[in-house]
């Protein structure tokens, strides 16, 4: 008899189990929030995504922006929004771990329902086509013989390549001058335009840039296949891999089953061989984390990040 009641229990959680489940579905277009203005990367890897979204799930990605704060103003209102799973949000690392260290902004990296990490784009170290660095030797001499004379514009504080530029200075042992920029495209501006010796940027400004610049040396465990002649700088005899992630997240209201389903649809437009070649193309390297493994991740990441911005005194 027992047996029997606990059989039966078994079988009527299953049927509520795989009911739920069967209720995470879309119902319509998504909103796609990037809480950045157009044009960054993240709006342009999001344009990628939408006709891949379209032919897989026949529903449309709607993007919208939201910017301000460096992201920060839409990631404080991502969990106040619906977690039906019509509406969902780009996330970038390190933002999402550095800005709530640093001060109260309205959100914790714990308290964002980031379900998966899709791609990064590499930090790398790029020159104007005919600057007289040909090699990253070539600059480090240069840092060392004039130290804090060789400027490097980037994208912001204590961004991506903020950080990229403080742990590369430690390991060569010299000294350069960053200089923040609101965002890629103006730190590129300052380049081109001769204000800065050189830019902490990513391979996507030499995709975008062609032969008006020239890669130094890029932060990826192997060479970039749109960059086969430019050394990662692991080769180079510096231990260095990352630049900016990017992910999306639900508001932290959306059910197990809910996130799950946003885990997969992502996990299978990133498995797309035709999406891949097309980020490639665009400069962009290919990651796939997904809800099963994001808790390690960014316990990894949390780690380094904090680390490095306290060293450099961004942080308390």
């Amino acid at each position: 008899m027992l047996k029997r009641i606990l059989l039966k229990s078994l079988l009527a959680g299953a049927i509520i189990s795989l009911a739920s489940a069967a209720s995470a579905e879309l119902d319509g277009s998504v909103n796609y929030i990037i809480p950045f203005g157009p044009g960054g990367e993240s709006d342009i890897s999001a344009r990628l995504q939408q006709p891949f979204f379209k032919e897989k799930f026949g529903e449309d990605l709607v993007i919208s922006y939201q910017p301000g704060g460096g992201g920060a103003v839409g990631w404080a209102s991502l969990n106040g929004l619906n977690g039906d799973g019509q509406t969902i949000m780009g996330v970038n690392l390190p933002h999402i771990i550095i800005k709530p260290a640093q001060k109260d902004v309205g959100f914790t990296t714990q308290g964002l329902n980031t379900f998966h990490m899709f791609h990064y784009t590499p930090d790398a170290i790029v020159v104007n086509a005919d600057s007289p660095y040909q090699s990253l030797q070539d600059l480090i001499d240069d840092a060392r013989d004039n130290p804090g004379k060789v400027t490097m514009s980037g994208s912001g504080k204590a961004s991506a390549n903020h950080l990229a530029q403080i742990k590369f200075d430690k390991m060569a042992d010299v000294k350069t001058t960053y200089v923040p920029f609101k965002g890629t495209g103006a730190a590129v501006t300052a380049l081109l335009g001769n204000q800065v010796k050189a830019e902490w940027g990513y391979t996507t400004v030499g995709a975008q840039q062609g032969e008006a610049v020239r890669l130094l040396a890029v932060a990826m465990e192997e060479r970039h296949p749109l960059f086969p002649e430019v050394p990662t700088f692991r080769e180079l005899g510096f231990d260095m891999v990352g630049g900016a992630y990017r992910g999306i997240a639900l508001p932290d209201s959306a059910s197990e089953e809910t996130t799950r389903m946003w885990s997969d649809m992502i996990s299978e437009i990133n498995a797309d061989p035709a999406f891949r070649q097309k980020m490639l193309d665009g400069g962009f390297a290919m990651l796939d984390v997904d809800k099963a493994g994001m808790d390690d991740f960014m316990q990894r990441l949390t780690e380094e990040y904090l680390s490095d911005a306290r060293e450099a005194g961004l942080i308390e």
